[in-house]
C-alpha cells in the first residue's frame, strides 16, 4: 500500500493548526467538489465563493478530511485562521521534503505547451507532477505544490500573473532549479503598461532559482539582454542557455517541415541534432519543442531520450488540436479548436499555422483579445493581414473590440459580425462544407470554446442520427 500524501498531524505541525480528529490523505489535495475522489483532502478556499459551503458536500465525495478556517458540521477538519496561508505552507512542505527537479516556465505564450512538453517528457522516466490545466496563479501554485507526492523525481510548474508582483512570490515557492521564459508579446498589457513591464514581471520567475540553476531565454526575443541581466541579479551562480533560430542559441531550430496534420522539427542542440516529430502545426510549435528539450536536459536525461519522449506530442484541447467532424448534412470538416486564450503573439500563429493545414477551404471564427490595454484597438486592427493572408473563404468575428479588425479587413472578404459567440453560431453553421478548415481562437472570456463545443455537439447529434439509422436499416434486413 502507498504511503499517504499526508496525515493530519503533520499538515497541523506545518500550519499550526488543530486536527479536530485524526485523518490520512490517500488521495490528493483538492478544491472543487465536483472533481473530488475518495481519500482527498478538501481545502476551503475562499475566492469567488466560499469553500466553506461545500465542506459537507466533500465529505459525502469520500473526503479524508478538510483544511477549514471554521469547522463545518461532521468529518475530520484541521483548522487554521487562513485558509490561503496554509494551503501555501503545506505546499512549501512538500517541495521540502521531496528530491525533485523542479522546472518553471512562464512567457506570454506557449507556456502551457511547454508545461505540457515537458509533463510527457519527464513522465517517460519516472515519477512525474505537473500543474493540472493551467493551475498557474495564487492557489493553483501552492495546489500543485501540495499535491507532490514524496517520490517525485521531475516536476514542472507553469506560473502566470495578470498584474504586477504576481510571479516572484509563487517563484519563491517553487525554487525551481532551472526556469523558462517563453517569450515577451502583448499579453497583460491592460494590468502592465508596456512590453518592459511585461518583460520586467516575466523575468521575476528567476527570483526563486536555486543556485547553480539554469536560465533559458528565447535567443531570438528583442528582450533577451534585458531577461539575462535580469536573471543573472537574481541568481549569480546561473547558467545561460537559450532556443531559438539565432545561430548562438543553446538549442537551435535548423529545420520545420508540415504535411499539414504532423510537424517534423530539426533541433541542434548544444551539437548534438535530434529530430522530434510532434501532432501539431504551426512554426511556433517548433520553439515550444526547442525550450522544452533544452530544460529537459538540464534535468540528467540526454537530449536523445529527451526528443524520442517528446516525438508523438499532441496539444491538450483548446491548444490548436485538430479534430475531424461529422456535419449533419453529410462530409466532414476540421476544427482547429484554439480557443483557450488569444494575444496578438498568438493571434498571429495559430494564423500562419492555419495556412499550412489542408487544402479545403479555410474558414475562420475569432473573438475578442482582451487585457491588451491602451493598443487594444489597433492589435485587433493589426490582424488584418494575417487574416487576409490565409486566404480564407469567410470570417466570423465576435465582441465590440473585434469591430477595428472587421472595419481594417480587406472589403472582398466575406465577413459576419455578432456581438458575442452565440449569436455567431447561426451564420457558422449554415456556412460549414464539406471539407472545410475551421479555426476558433479567442480569449477565454470571449467564449469561443463554447462556440467550439457547441460545433462538437452539433457533429456528436449528427452521428447519433446516422447510428440510430444504421441500427434501424440492419433491423429491417
Amino acid at each position: 500500500m502507498n504511503a499517504p500524501l499526508w496525515i493530519s498531524s503533520d499538515i497541523a505541525l506545518i500550519t499550526g493548526g488543530r486536527a479536530t480528529d485524526p485523518f490520512s490523505v490517500t488521495g490528493s489535495v483538492s478544491i472543487d467538489t465536483r472533481s473530488l475522489k475518495p481519500g482527498d483532502l478538501f481545502v476551503a478556499l475562499t475566492d469567488q465563493r466560499d469553500g466553506h459551503d461545500f465542506v459537507e458536500a466533500a465529505f459525502a465525495a469520500g473526503a479524508a478530511g478538510a483544511l477549514v478556517s471554521r469547522q463545518v458540521g461532521l468529518g475530520p477538519q484541521l483548522i487554521v485562521d487562513d485558509v490561503q496561508e496554509a494551503l501555501e505552507q503545506v505546499g512549501v512542505a512538500a517541495r521540502v521534503r521531496c528530491g525533485a527537479h523542479r522546472t518553471a516556465v512562464t512567457g506570454s505564450a506557449g507556456k502551457t505547451s511547454v508545461k505540457e512538453m515537458l509533463a510527457q517528457i519527464y513522465r517517460a522516466f519516472g515519477p512525474a507532477h505537473w500543474n493540472v490545466k493551467s493551475f498557474n496563479n495564487h492557489w493553483g501554485v501552492p495546489l500543485t505544490l501540495a499535491r507532490m507526492p514524496e517520490d517525485t523525481t521531475r516536476a514542472v510548474f507553469e506560473i502566470g500573473m495578470s498584474t504586477p508582483g504576481e510571479i516572484a512570490p509563487r517563484s519563491q515557492m517553487v525554487r525551481p532549479h532551472t526556469g523558462i521564459v517563453t517569450c515577451i508579446a502583448g499579453a497583460h498589457l491592460e494590468g502592465l503598461g508596456s512590453l518592459s513591464a511585461v518583460a520586467h514581471e516575466k523575468a521575476d520567475i528567476f527570483t526563486g532559482m536555486e543556485a547553480g540553476g539554469t536560465f533559458i531565454l528565447p535567443a531570438d526575443d528583442e528582450f533577451f539582454d534585458y531577461l539575462a541581466g535580469r536573471a543573472r541579479r537574481f541568481c549569480p551562480t546561473g547558467n545561460l542557455e537559450s532556443f531559438g533560430r539565432s545561430a548562438n542559441a543553446t538549442a537551435r531550430i535548423v529545420g520545420y517541415e508540415t504535411d499539414g496534420n504532423e510537424s517534423r522539427i530539426q533541433l541542434d542542440i548544444v551539437g548534438k541534432p535530434v529530430l522530434v516529430t510532434i501532432n501539431a502545426v504551426g512554426e511556433h510549435w517548433a520553439m515550444n519543442a526547442a525550450a522544452a528539450v533544452l530544460a529537459a536536459s538540464q534535468s540528467g536525461l540526454s537530449v536523445e531520450d529527451c526528443a524520442e519522449a517528446l516525438s508523438g506530442y499532441t496539444p491538450p484541447p483548446g491548444r490548436g488540436t485538430a479534430e475531424q467532424l461529422t456535419l449533419p448534412q453529410g462530409g466532414h470538416i476540421t476544427l482547429i479548436d484554439d480557443a483557450y486564450n488569444a494575444n496578438p503573439a498568438s493571434m498571429k500563429a495559430s494564423l500562419a499555422a492555419l495556412s499550412r493545414r489542408g487544402s479545403g477551404r479555410r474558414l475562420i471564427a475569432l473573438g475578442e483579445m482582451l487585457e491588451i490595454g491602451e493598443t487594444s484597438d489597433a492589435e485587433h486592427a493589426a490582424l488584418a493581414d494575417p487574416v487576409a493572408d490565409t486566404g480564407p473563404a469567410a470570417i466570423f468575428l465576435a465582441g465590440d473590440k473585434m469591430t477595428h479588425l472587421s472595419d481594417a479587413l480587406p472589403p472582398q472578404l466575406e465577413q459576419t459580425w455578432t456581438r458575442n459567440w452565440e449569436e455567431l453560431w447561426n451564420p457558422l453553421q449554415n456556412a460549414l462544407r464539406d471539407g472545410d478548415v475551421l479555426l476558433i481562437k479567442g480569449s477565454n472570456a470571449s467564449g469561443m470554446a463554447k462556440l467550439a463545443d457547441r460545433i462538437r455537439q452539433w457533429s456528436d447529434s449528427a452521428m447519433g442520427k446516422m447510428e440510430r439509422g444504421a441500427e434501424g436499416a440492419a433491423e429491417v434486413g
